[in-house]
Parts: C-alpha cells; structure tokens; sequence
C-alpha cells in the first residue's frame, strides 16, 4: 500500500481492458493514483489515448500526468497486439507490428518513466509477459518472440537498477478469460482444443481471472515484495511450473 501521506503514482500500459483495466482498476482501489495509456479510448481510470509504439505520445501523456500527480513511481507494461498465422505466411510486417506494441512499447515506456524513479530512489516495474514463453505456441511466432524479449529485458533491468531501489519483474499469465483469449478461441488458434478442455488440463480446474493477474502485480508494487527483483512469476493455475 502506498504512504497514506504521499500516495505514490503508477501508469497502467493498455489499461483500457481485460488485465491492463484489471490492474488500473486493483491499484486505484489500492490507494495510487493511477492514469491509463491505451491507444483505445476509454472510460477508465484517468485513461490517454496513447501509441505506445510512438515515443512522442507516450513523453506528452507523462507531461500531463507529471502535472497531476508528481513523479511517476510504479509502471505496468500490459500492453500488447495480438495476431496468428503461421510463420512461412507470416509477413514481416505482420511481424514487426506485434513486435512494436509487446516489446518495443515496453522499452519505450520503460525508458520514459524510469528517471522519474531513479530521482525517487524508488520504483516497481511489473512487465505483463506470457506463459506462452515457456512452452511456445504454434502460429504465435512473433508474440512468443516478443514476450521472451520482455522476460529477457526485465532481468536485465532488475540487475541494472536494483542498486537505485527500483524491482523489475514479469508476470506471464496462463489462459485468462479476455477479449484477447476470445478472440483467439473464435479463430482457432488452440486447433482442435476448446477452452473447456484448456480448463480441464489446468490443474486448479479454472480459467484465470484478470484479477488473478492484478493481485499479483499488486503484491510485486508492495513493500512487502522489495527483496523481489529480476522474477518470472507465472500466474497460470499449475499449467506452467
């Protein structure tokens, strides 16, 4: 929980739905004051509209949100593009999008907000990845690519700054009932699997819950996780270990 003297501000990376709003919606209820950047607009908690693809958007939005609520101290990247083909019918456009938005926006918003946390001598970075790095997944090359980048950026960070009391870490989640997941399941992006037998091959017999992802990344903002830096925390009901 952030001082109830100084409540500490954090920006939410495609915070406009599925676990990006769950994680917005978790840290306002927290006590942080929270902005989203999302290149959807929307309702949401202190949302801009954001490319997080374009530095330029991404350095106006923390101008603004700098005014508002001082230093910028907590950062989740829980953006990320969605996309499916297989990799001989893959363009490299089709590739270098996904890539853009899942890595590239995370190095963008990652550089932007970090002098802000090395002038506090403070700060938690939470990088939304995939439990896809893991094991890999058919069709998803770029994605899976994209997300190992992040898993790799963030150990790298945790070890760079960790000396500046700044943590680093990802949370790869499993299967978690999205927009994103939905839209996978209509273009049969699991083969001849449904989401009934993804559950039934999870060992806790559910699917995950945006709000799984957001209480993690809730816990891993905490002080009580200051002595956690550099982890892959996989939230995936047991289908990953």
């Amino acid at each position: 929980m952030p001082s109830t003297n100084s409540p500490r501000s954090a920006v939410v990376t495609g915070g406009a739905s599925g676990i990006g709003a769950a994680i917005a919606h978790r840290l306002a209820s927290d006590g942080y004051r929270v902005a989203s950047l999302d290149i959807t607009p929307t309702e949401g908690r202190r949302p801009y509209t954001v490319d997080v693809t374009d530095r330029a958007q991404i350095d106006a939005a923390l101008t603004e949100i700098r005014a508002k609520f001082g230093l910028v101290t907590i950062l989740v990247n829980a953006a990320g593009a969605e996309g499916s083909a297989r990799f001989l019918d893959m363009s490299f456009a089709e590739w270098r999008r996904v890539i853009n938005v899942t890595l590239n926006g995370v190095f963008h918003a990652t550089q932007a907000v970090l002098p802000d946390m090395i002038e506090a001598r403070w700060g938690r970075i939470v990088n939304i990845s995939s439990s896809s790095t893991h094991s890999g997944t058919p069709r998803k090359s770029h994605y899976v690519a994209a997300k190992s980048g992040v898993n790799g950026l963030t150990k790298s960070l945790a070890l760079e700054y960790g000396p500046k009391g700044i943590t680093v870490n990802a949370v790869p989640p499993g299967f978690v009932d999205t927009p994103m997941l939905r839209n996978a399941a209509q273009r049969g992006d699991f083969g001849r699997h449904t989401l009934d037998d993804l559950i039934a091959a999870t060992p806790v017999r559910r699917i995950g819950r945006p709000e799984d992802i957001a209480a993690t990344c809730a816990f891993l903002i905490s002080e009580e996780a200051s002595y956690i830096t550099g982890q892959i925390i996989g939230v995936n009901g047991g289908r990953n270990t």
